[in-house]
């Protein structure tokens, strides 16, 4: 990307990174329609966002997915090994409550419901990507996404995910994903788009 003084050249994220990661991600997904139903006041949203994605990446993410990240974005997946593994202890359920507060209920319900919707089969999950919005078109999230999804295709696995934000659509859908469901949270929470993706050979990503 000439010009681009960010570079949008992947790498793999360490716990070492977990400050930046997070204060990324809170930008990225300041208007996510989640995150602001978990996350409603304004003033502390973004307070509440970096603690909330520093959380799960330094203690599930990081430790049981492949994390990677550029300048201005970042990735978690979970191959189908990792996926077992990949959810939260009680030390961090205690935390995300504390950082959701009166959310905490809808947080869980929400994370219950999205479980249920989950293919059996095994796949590879995009459990999140976001990019700074102050680098938007400069290619993170699509060199993101091509780096995940080469992974997936070298493991002839389909890709899975979950957006709750209409615009985002068109995205995955050009990097081949289509909707196979859609479903509301409980509590009067937001549509989500449950997506897939068929793996590909490497000449077709």
């Amino acid at each position: 990307m000439a010009g681009m003084p960010i570079t949008s050249t992947t790498e793999t994220a360490t716990p070492d990174d977990a400050a930046a990661v997070g204060a990324t991600l809170a930008r990225a997904f300041d208007d996510d329609p989640m995150m602001r139903w978990f996350f409603p006041d304004d003033s502390s949203r973004q307070e509440a966002l970096g603690r909330y994605f520093t959380t799960i990446f330094t203690r599930q993410y990081v430790r049981h997915g492949v994390c990677e990240r550029t300048g201005a974005a970042a990735a978690f997946w979970v191959p189908p090994e990792g996926q077992p593994q990949a959810v939260p202890d009680a030390e961090t359920i205690q935390e995300l409550m504390s950082i959701l507060g009166d959310r905490a209920g809808l947080f869980r319900d929400a994370v219950e419901a999205a479980a249920h919707h989950s293919p059996a089969e095994p796949h590879w999950y995009l459990a999140v990507i976001g990019a700074d919005p102050a680098a938007q078109g400069g290619g993170h999230g699509a060199a993101l996404l091509r780096s995940g999804l080469a992974k997936a295709d070298a493991a002839g696995l389909p890709v899975c995910l979950e957006s709750s934000k209409p615009s985002n659509l068109p995205i995955y859908e050009h990097f081949g994903f289509t909707v196979r469901e859609e479903f509301r949270l409980p509590g009067g929470g937001p549509t989500l788009w449950a997506m897939r993706r068929e793996p590909r050979s490497p000449a077709g990503l």
